[in-house]
């Protein structure tokens, strides 16, 4: 899969298909966003393969208090990715709309739905957690053998 931001200036490639895909519907998401959820690819930050320009990393807060890094687009600021404090900088939270082809990238689950947006309407079957979830109960097998692998890596 291969991404970008909205002026050029940055251009990636995913070199593996995301372990998880998450929309956020936390206020701090919606609040980044603009919009009802945060749509974020996760992936082990080794298989973004940067093919043109370089982010930014901006520190950002977060509502766990232990912040995040963000990475933009020096020229439009688009956010691309970023690492959260709890996963590490091994692991970056793709911002699906960044990606050519999105819709290749649906959400395996909606976390935080106790402040989604009222009239913001699931779609049938899509599994949903109020708060966060348990990663074993819900990642398949591969993804989670992946991320064991990262993890085990210095």
């Amino acid at each position: 899969m291969r991404g970008q931001c909205t002026c050029g200036g940055v251009r990636f490639r995913l070199t593996a298909r995301p372990l998880f895909v998450h929309a956020c519907h936390c206020t701090w998401c919606q609040r980044e966003s603009g919009g009802p959820h945060a749509l974020n690819a996760l992936i082990e930050t080794a298989l973004i393969d940067i093919e043109f320009g370089t982010p930014v990393e901006v520190p950002l807060p977060s509502n766990s208090g232990k912040g995040q890094i963000m990475l933009r687009c020096p020229q439009c600021q688009v956010a691309l990715w970023s690492h959260y404090a709890g996963a590490g900088r091994r692991f970056a939270f793709v911002r699906v709309g960044t990606l050519e082809d999105p819709a290749a990238c649906p959400p395996d689950i909606h976390i935080f739905t106790t402040t989604k947006l009222p009239w913001y309407h699931l779609p049938d079957g899509a599994v949903a957690m109020p708060e966060y979830y348990d990663r074993a109960a819900h990642w398949p097998e591969w993804a989670l053998a992946r991320r064991a692998a990262a993890l085990a890596t210095a």
